[in-house]
């Protein structure tokens, strides 16, 4: 793992050491969706162009849902490369949500051709599965152009992909709280239990936990 120190303040540190270094495929990844109750955990991978301007996101996380879908189009039309993974709630169930996590980011890297010769890795956990060199920079999404930018494309296939669900259970308002664990949220899963895409690895607040629409019964009191 490798480790870099000197000024963040320039959003393109990180970036600009490692390509005098000689590192050309830089890979920012950074997911989304940890935290929710239910639907997938999302990473993205972007290998920036370093001739390439693209503005907003080093405010990602104050944009608006519209500006961050715009920005993830100049973010898919000016990297040299970008990339989308995800883990289902079987999985995240399976391997535990911090496994999944990095699952769905190696995904990322694993499906990327030719792949990237460096990752900068939000958080403090490293991808040990990989051989590429790497490094991990807490709170990247804030301190690096790629991990930014990795964060914005996640967000809004996450937030697009809840929203598909929503139309089969808009009764927990996924369109607004995307899977995230708001009153409403524990409101709507006491009230109808959970669905097919709720995380039965995570504690959902209620003791009603059968499966919504498919034929059984919940517990008798």
């Amino acid at each position: 793992m490798h480790a870099i120190s000197g000024n963040h303040s320039d959003p393109l540190f990180f970036e600009k050491k490692l390509w005098k270094e000689g590192f050309q495929r830089v890979m920012g990844l950074d997911e989304v969706g940890r935290g929710c109750l239910a639907g997938p955990v999302v990473a993205a991978g972007v290998i920036l162009d370093p001739d390439a301007e693209i503005p907003g996101i080093a405010d990602s996380k104050t944009l608006k849902a519209v500006q961050r879908r715009e920005i993830a189009g100049y973010i898919k039309a000016k990297s040299i490369c970008w990339t989308i993974a995800l883990c289902d709630r079987e999985e995240i169930d399976t391997l535990n949500i911090l496994k999944a996590s990095l699952r769905a980011m190696e995904k990322c890297v694993n499906q990327t051709d030719p792949p990237p010769d460096y990752l900068l890795i939000d958080g403090n956990r490293g991808i040990t599965s990989l051989l590429t060199p790497s490094m991990t920079v807490i709170k990247g999404d804030s301190l690096s152009y790629s991990i930014g930018a990795a964060s914005i494309l996640a967000k809004v296939y996450r937030d697009e992909y809840m929203a598909v669900l929503h139309r089969e259970y808009p009764e927990f308002g996924w369109d607004r709280n995307v899977g995230y664990p708001t009153v409403s949220h524990y409101e709507a899963l006491n009230k109808f239990g959970i669905t097919p895409y709720h995380r039965t690895s995570f504690r959902l607040g209620t003791d009603r936990l059968y499966h919504h629409r498919d034929g059984l019964q919940p517990p008798k009191p």
